[in-house]
């Protein structure tokens, strides 16, 4: 499996968080995780799998918490977008996020909409697994240093 187990998170692995109902098992730690993996970067993706109703506790706590970078799954992208302190552009128009960081209790929130349209220039010709995996890779890249490669797409999504 891609999944780094237990055993091989050392002290200085970095962590970020992935929130969803589903995180554990969702197309975005699996991707992540592969690009992670593929590039051999000391890193992984925490799933933090919550319902509905602890997602306010979630954002509460986040501030004064040691996560200071999280991916959020569609289905809380709309409310993580309004519990955000600043917004970038994208996300200010889409009025949802697809990660946060946090600096000094400061939550900020990205969206990446604008950039996988940048990326590809037929929207048309790419499915969900595609921009998702696009932009697994964008935020490798912002957060690891993890080469933002397209032709990796296929091989990550087979």
């Amino acid at each position: 499996g891609v999944m780094m187990q237990p055993h091989e998170i050392k002290p200085d692995t970095a962590l970020c968080t992935i929130l969803g109902y589903n995180a554990q098992t969702g197309m975005q730690r699996a991707y992540f995780n592969k690009i992670i993996k593929r590039h051999g970067l000391n890193a992984t993706a925490i799933a933090l799998n919550i319902k509905e109703e602890h997602f306010d506790i979630v954002m509460n706590n986040i501030s004064n918490s040691k996560v200071d970078k999280m991916i959020i799954m569609n289905e809380f992208q709309s409310r993580a977008a309004q519990r955000c302190d600043t917004l970038d552009e994208t996300a200010k128009a889409s009025g949802r996020v697809d990660y946060i960081e946090i600096t000094d209790g400061i939550i900020e929130g990205f969206c990446l909409d604008d950039a996988v349209l940048e990326q590809f220039e037929n929207p048309e010709f790419i499915d969900d697994r595609i921009r998702l995996t696009y932009k697994m890779m964008l935020i490798a890249h912002r957060w690891y240093d993890a080469p933002c490669q397209i032709d990796e797409i296929p091989l990550l999504i087979a």
